[in-house]
């Protein structure tokens, strides 16, 4: 009798492995541990997760990534300030995602759009908060008068 390796996944050898059962993720970097030996529930999680998650954690900043979403589920949890108490791993994953931006650009110019969106929205409001005060004074200025 022959022995053949007890672990057949670890043998790259096609002819060790006749058993079909070890599978190969399909879009998984060679850097990743396929789904059978690592995480097993959290990776099973993953499969339904949203396509924005995903998109997150297959470009180069995983790790920040999933760091970012423990602190913001930590913090709903414990009815924490989010902005407070992840500023920190908040401004890591933007800063790592801009050093890759090539992957991440959608989410970059999204952001960006958003913000300047965002920056138009509050000049709109203070405009009409001045315009509202000056009628105020302009009212006062003629009761004044009178």
């Amino acid at each position: 009798m022959s022995s053949q390796n007890p672990e057949p996944e670890q043998s790259p050898d096609p002819k060790a492995l006749k058993d079909p059962e070890p599978k190969q993720p399909s879009e998984e970097s060679p850097n990743q541990e396929p789904k059978e030996e690592g995480e097993g529930e959290e990776e099973e999680e993953e499969e339904g997760e949203c396509g924005f998650c995903l998109f997150m954690k297959a470009g180069g900043c995983k790790e920040s990534f999933v760091g970012w979403e423990n602190c913001i589920r930590e913090a709903e949890e414990n009815k924490e300030d989010i902005v407070e108490k992840c500023f920190e791993v908040t401004s890591a994953l933007k800063k790592c995602m801009e050093a890759h931006a090539d992957y991440y650009e959608p989410i970059l110019r999204a952001e960006k759009k958003a913000e300047e969106q965002a920056i138009i929205e509050l000049e709109k409001e203070k405009e009409e908060e001045g315009l509202g005060a000056q009628e105020d004074s302009k009212d006062l200025q003629k009761k004044s008068d009178d």
